[in-house]
């Protein structure tokens, strides 16, 4: 039962592999200095709050609060009531990555949900840095930056532009983010998974019509020559593997996904095609402000993104049961 003391708050947890459970907590009354007290307003359930559940996440000990796709308004202070959108990548800020400008791979990071606590839960601190103004949308659209903000950065980190073919493997809601990002970029965009009601949903909703079943020929015609750009958005190391033989002359192989396994390739092919093979791991600001401009300006279809609206206190009981049909779901959204 839902706790409705306004001393105490709800989290969901994952307790360990395959138990979620909603515990009781304090409600924080006060943040560490430059952190800042949100009050959740939505969160989006990710592949990686899945995985999570499964047992699959190689950076997790249990038991853990989940969520880090997350929407609030600032509690306190001159701009309370302020609808932000949450990074919920912690960075040191000391650490080169840092100093170089590369917070999202900080040699000590913590992310919300994975690492440390979440935000499945009625109110969170969070470091003022990794609060960004969420003007002009919703309190559902801003929950949904951050899965769309690692598709935008790994399209900005592979460089393609109006001239290339591209293929995103896997079409889940990272790979969709990703798929949408590289439309954007002018790419002309494929999309691969193993489930045909996954290729599906993307053809009904995004308008993706080159579409391909994971394991039939696809470099054919006028794919003969391999695709410029192969994003991995599958979580699963053979899907990489199987990627790199894709690959036309000079192109890259971007891993969106990440992977617990050893990934190996054949030396000789990727020299012949001097392949590149580029890591793309969380999201900058600029990616997140990219987004939301997207969102604003309507490049973004948020409404077809949306696929259940859920509350907090159903979630111990639904949560096996989203596992089990997130092939035929791109984002669930909970209120807390």
């Amino acid at each position: 039962m839902m706790d409705t003391r306004t001393d105490v708050m709800n989290c969901l947890v994952c307790v360990e592999p395959g138990k979620m459970a909603l515990e009781t907590r304090p409600m924080p009354v006060s943040a560490p200095e430059d952190w800042v007290l949100v009050d959740i307003a939505a969160i989006g359930i990710c592949g990686t709050d899945y995985h999570i559940f499964e047992g699959k996440h190689p950076y997790l000990n249990y038991p853990r609060v989940i969520g880090h796709e997350l929407s609030g308004y600032i509690a306190e202070g001159p701009e309370a009531g302020k609808l932000v959108v949450v990074n919920p990548y912690v960075s040191c800020g000391t650490c080169r990555a840092c100093r170089r400008g590369k917070p999202n791979c900080c040699s000590n990071i913590e992310v919300l949900g994975v690492h440390r606590d979440g935000g499945m839960c009625s109110r969170l601190a969070v470091p003022r840095q990794n609060l960004y103004s969420a003007d002009g949308l919703t309190a559902e659209q801003a929950a949904m930056v951050e899965f769309l903000a690692i598709g935008a950065h790994a399209v900005a980190r592979s460089g393609i532009s109006s001239d290339d073919l591209v293929l995103v493997t896997g079409a889940g809601p990272i790979g969709i983010g990703t798929a949408l990002f590289a439309r954007l970029a002018g790419a002309e965009v494929h999309l691969m998974d193993l489930s045909r009601a996954r290729l599906d949903l993307a053809s009904k909703l995004f308008g993706f019509n080159a579409l391909h079943i994971a394991g039939d020929t696809v470099l054919e015609g006028e794919l003969a020559d391999g695709f410029d750009a192969v994003f991995d958005a599958t979580g699963n190391a053979r899907a990489i593997e199987n990627g790199f033989p894709l690959l036309a002359h000079g192109g890259s192989a971007v891993l969106v996904s990440v992977v617990k396994d050893d990934i190996t390739f054949n030396d000789a092919e990727f020299h012949k095609r001097e392949a590149r093979i580029i890591g793309s791991r969380n999201a900058l600001k600029s990616d997140f402000d990219r987004v939301m401009d997207a969102m604003r300006s309507g490049k973004i279809p948020t409404d077809a993104l949306a696929s259940r609206k859920l509350g907090l206190s159903e979630l111990p009981e639904e949560f096996p049961k989203l596992v089990e049909d997130r092939e035929h779901l791109i984002k669930v959204l909970v209120s807390p």
